[in-house]
Order: structure tokens, then sequence, then C-alpha cells
């Protein structure tokens, strides 16, 4: 439940429209809903400006129905992350929605139900190469489900700068950046050489046994010369994709452009 909601709610209220008993039923839920395999947090919209996101690693597809179905009955939107075709399965089953979504390169399941409201400006992604897509493909579906458009800027990394100059000025023009490299990580510090918007730069783990999973690009780009880089987790595409869009919405805090549906959401990278 977000702020929008809440207000909704009350005017209802005031106006006649649901009684006080029906006001206080909807509100049960709050700040927390316990279901025995998980405590739901639909409080987290009103702190923190984000719902609950399922991560889907070591649990069951029982239990991520089970908590996806729960916060599905909300009526907002639900991302889950790290999700398997099991999983997906286990919630298809139980969901039955047109706006319900399995990526099988960035293992998202997403099932969109209110339409998204789009924030001017977009943010870029930015990979080293294509093998780090899967990272770059879950920061953009979480960027795009909270309604930052995203542009892909894919396989400009460091071996042949020219695919990335060929391509700088509209990176430049990002509200925020992303890098996604893995191998040495050093394309961060390139981008965060030529712009001016604010770079999170996220390593992954692609490379041969010196890149130690991830490790070696971590630290390089933790260690980068250019000055304003954020550095978060190896392979963290959704937390990187939440600062963006934290930084988003204080760059551009005019509210939205425009609403669209799933069908404009999940298919590419939004134009701006």
């Amino acid at each position: 439940m977000d702020a929008k909601t809440i207000e909704t709610l009350l005017e209802d209220v005031k106006a006649g429209r649901i009684s006080i008993q029906e006001a206080v039923e909807k509100l049960r839920r709050l700040p927390f809903e316990d279901i025995g395999i998980a405590q739901i947090d639909h409080h987290r919209s009103l702190r923190c400006g984000f719902p609950e996101v399922i991560f889907c690693l070591f649990k069951t597809p029982e239990q991520v129905r089970e908590i996806f179905l729960r916060m599905a009955q909300t009526g907002h939107n639900v991302l889950a992350t790290r999700a398997s075709p099991e999983a997906f399965a286990a919630v298809k089953e139980a969901i039955a929605h047109p706006g319900l979504s399995y990526d099988s390169q960035a293992k998202t399941i997403v099932l969109v139900q209110k339409p998204i409201r789009w924030r001017p400006g977009y943010i870029a992604v930015v990979t080293a190469g294509t093998a780090d897509l899967p990272t770059a493909s879950e920061a953009r579906i979480t960027a795009e489900l909270f309604g930052s458009r995203v542009k892909l800027f894919c396989d400009v990394g460091v071996a042949g700068l020219h695919r990335l100059l060929g391509c700088i000025e509209e990176i430049r023009r990002a509200d925020v950046i992303l890098v996604v490299a893995g191998m040495e990580g050093a394309l961060a510090s390139v981008v965060g050489g030529l712009v001016d918007s604010p770079v999170i730069a996220v390593p992954t783990r692609v490379g041969y046994g010196a890149n130690f999973e991830g490790l070696s690009a971590l630290l390089t780009m933790l260690n980068s010369c250019a000055a304003g880089i954020t550095v978060v987790n190896i392979d963290n595409g959704f937390g990187a994709a939440v600062a963006a869009c934290l930084m988003h919405r204080k760059i551009r805090p005019d509210g939205a452009d425009n609403e669209t549906d799933q069908q404009n959401t999940h298919s590419g990278p939004a134009a701006p």
C-alpha cells in the first residue's frame, strides 16, 4: 500500500463511498502480514517509496507462489527476482492475469496490475559485453517497473573504445547511468570520466579464473580513479536499479509524463 492508495481511501471515506469499517479492513494488513513462511512488509512503499520485492533464490516454488499471491491480492504491481522457471510455473498456476510475465534472461517475474507512471528523462544501462546482459536485464526490468524509462547500450566495453564513443552523447543525456561490467571492470572508470551524471557501477562474475567470480571487477570499480562512481555488489542489477530510481526521482521530481501498460513496459528499452 502506497501513499496515493491511502489518500484515495481516506477521500472515499470522507465522501461516503465506503464505510469506516471497510476502510479499517483495507488497512488491517498494515504494516505487515504474517503468513507463516514470511512476514510481508506492506508498509515499505510508504517508508521507502518502493514496495517489497520477492527474492526467490533458495525459496521453493511453493513458497514463491504463496508470497507472490498474497502480494498480488493488494492490487499493486509485484516483482520477484532470481526466479527459476519452476517458480514462475507455480505462480502462473495461482494467478491468471495478462500482466504476468517471466524474463528468462533476467530471471524476473513481473505482475503489472496498475498502469506504470513514467518519469521524464531516462536511465542509461551500459554493458561491457553481451555476457553482462542477465544482470543488466534485471536492472532494466526493475527500473521500468518503478517508473523510469531505460535505454540499453550493449557490448561497448574497453576492448573497443570506438563502440562506446559512438553512443557516448546519448549516454551523457541520461539522468543516471548504470555501468555493468565483468572481466577487469574498467568500463565504469572510462564512463565516469566522460559524463556529468551519477554513475552506478555493477560488477559481474563474467570472466576467466583470475576474475574470481566478479571480485576483480568489484575491486577495480571500488578503486576507480574517476570521481563520483558508486559501486554495488556483484551481479546486483536489482540494487543498482533501485538506487538509480531513487536518484532519478530527486532529479525529476515533477511527476509522470504519461501512463502505459504491460505491453509497452518490458518489450524493450523505452523511448525518452
